[in-house]
């Protein structure tokens, strides 16, 4: 399965014509990211749903910490609602640098996103629920009737990775070198080793950042902002994997801290687009996308997509299409 994320950084009803463009470009999963200086994710997410015909759609990744989990659970169930059951929910912890800016602590966020969605599995439920641990809530239940949506937790680090196995039906695993997805792929293994069965099967995403153009080049420079924070945000295992000191690692991180985009992205190097974003060429980016399928069962391309994103969208459904052939 494929599918592709879109920045809200357009007006709703544009986001929904790029969506429209992927659902027919073949694409199964459109999901919406979640950052405050964007429009509201989940306005997008209802334009999407009235739009599309088919698609899965949902946040990637909606935090728990700029969002109170209750409120969370009511917003996924009334996108599902609103969709004819196609939501799920994709939940993570965020970027340290971000909430620092919100004056909020990342405080625990293994137990947050764990917390958040087992409460909002059992609001989905039709229980009353009350909750003392690292969010608080009284007597919160939903007084409408919800669907089975399935969570995907955004995931990294070992621990959420190994908790995503265990507890959630799938992860977005914020990856897009085969080294780092085959590393996450056997810390989710050791969660499922855990796994109770009545969760059934689980997904594999990369949640791997995209960038394709007919010249390569270009689409390598617009790759250079989510490879920012992404190489800002690593922990030094994943540095170390790909030969990047943390000084550079924690320059990026601290002129995103303190608002200094420019320079944040222009710090980024040759090699942390290499190793962070799958960037290039029609067919670059084709033979990187297939070198995934080795470690997960899924992708989802995620943006920037390219310089010019209707013709991304375009370009990475062809790609696409080629690799479901070949892989029948």
């Amino acid at each position: 399965m494929f599918g592709i994320e879109l920045t809200p950084e357009y007006p709703a009803s544009e986001v929904a014509e790029y969506a429209v463009q992927a659902e027919r470009a073949g694409f199964e999963r459109v999901l919406a990211s979640c950052h405050y200086n964007n429009r509201d994710p989940f306005l997008a997410l209802a334009a999407i749903a009235r739009a599309t015909d088919e698609v899965e759609l949902g946040p990637a990744a909606a935090n728990p910490y700029t969002t109170h989990p209750v409120k969370l659970a009511s917003q996924i169930a009334t996108l599902d609602e609103a969709s004819d059951g196609r939501a799920l929910l994709g939940i993570g912890a965020g970027d340290r640098s971000t909430l620092a800016s919100l004056g909020i602590e990342h405080d625990r966020p293994l137990r947050r996103v764990l917390e958040s969605f087992r409460f909002a599995r059992e609001l989905w439920a039709g229980e009353t629920v009350t909750h003392e641990g690292t969010f608080t809530a009284r007597d919160a239940s939903l007084n409408y009737e919800v669907g089975s949506v399935p969570v995907y937790v955004g995931a990294q680090g070992p621990g959420m990775l190994r908790m995503s196995g265990k507890h959630a039906d799938g992860a977005l695993v914020n990856a897009s070198h085969p080294a780092d997805l085959s590393w996450s792929a056997e810390r989710i293994a050791e969660g499922l080793a855990d796994r109770p069965e009545r969760y059934g099967e689980f997904d594999t995403a990369a949640f791997a950042s995209v960038s394709v153009a007919e010249e390569g080049e270009a689409a390598r420079e617009a790759a250079r902002p989510p490879v920012a924070f992404i190489a800002g945000g690593a922990a030094p295992p994943v540095l170390d994997r790909h030969d990047i000191t943390v000084e550079r690692s924690t320059e990026i991180g601290e002129h995103l801290e303190a608002g200094e985009y420019t320079e944040a992205f222009e710090a980024v190097t040759p090699e942390m687009i290499d190793a962070f974003s799958i960037a290039g060429t029609p067919g670059t980016v084709e033979r990187k996308l297939d070198a995934l399928f080795d470690h997960v069962d899924s992708v989802v391309c995620g943006s920037p997509l390219g310089p010019e994103k209707d013709e991304a969208i375009s370009l990475l459904g062809a790609t696409t299409d080629r690799l479901r052939g070949a892989r029948r």
